[in-house]
């Protein structure tokens, strides 16, 4: 099957959307691991124990259903100091949803978030930096990476940043090897990437097979993992 979308983004489509944010503009050796879909029993348990063997840190775009199907598990995304986004509450497909709609589902999304944020930890933590902090930064990627122009100014009015990606895994696609997967990364990936991987059942082959192997390898490379927290770095 052929990829539509390559898995390292050609510079000129980031240009045609500058005030997406595609990568972060650094000279550090730092990646963002990003991790969609989620939370899954299982997987996203996974996922945040191998994480830890590396002292790394990530973004986790939820899924509000998800969210509010396992409360515990996104509670124990935060409270290891994981960034969190919003994918709306039920992985909506923009370019077939009225905007009205669209909207809604991110704003549920957000609220779910932001209510279980601020029961469980104090006000003066910013939940996408585990720092103390005024910040209370939304970030946004729309499922499959596209959505109307509409929708995407529309978010932009209400504060959201809307992350996109540098380097995409293509973990879900069973058709892509694991062996491939890894490569995608491998061999795209560079200081300030933001790499998407996804928690899912689907995913979960190509993933437990890559994500240890990138924590690895560039471990031993000298890079550090962050989670995104866009009000406080510099991006383009």
């Amino acid at each position: 099957m052929m990829k539509i979308i390559p898995a390292k983004t050609p510079d000129f489509v980031k240009t045609l959307f500058p005030s997406f944010i595609w990568n972060i503009d650094t000279n550090n050796k730092v990646l963002y691991l990003t991790f969609d879909d989620g939370p899954t029993p299982d997987i996203t348990d996974w996922v945040i124990s191998t994480l830890q063997e590396y002292n790394a840190k990530a973004t986790f775009f939820c899924i509000g259903k998800n969210i509010k199907k396992h409360p515990k598990l996104f509670q124990q995304i935060m409270a290891n100091g994981h960034s969190i986004g919003n994918h709306t509450y039920s992985h909506l497909k923009g370019w077939k949803t009225k905007t009205k709609a669209y909207i809604e589902s991110v704003e549920k999304t957000q609220q779910l978030i932001d209510t279980i944020f601020h029961n469980h930890y104090p006000k003066n933590i910013d939940r996408n930096s585990n720092q103390a902090s005024g910040s209370n930064v939304k970030l946004f990627r729309p499922p499959y990476g596209k959505f109307k122009p509409k929708q995407s100014s529309k978010l932009q009015g209400l504060d959201y940043q809307i992350i996109l990606w540098d380097v995409l895994s293509y973990d879900w696609d069973t058709s892509v090897s694991a062996k491939t997967c890894l490569k995608n990364i491998t061999s795209s990936a560079k200081e300030g990437s933001i790499i998407v991987f996804h928690d899912s059942v689907k995913a979960s082959r190509n993933l437990k097979y890559a994500l240890p192997k990138v924590l690895k390898h560039y471990s031993e490379m000298g890079f550090r993992f962050k989670g995104l927290n866009v009000s406080k770095i510099t991006y383009k």
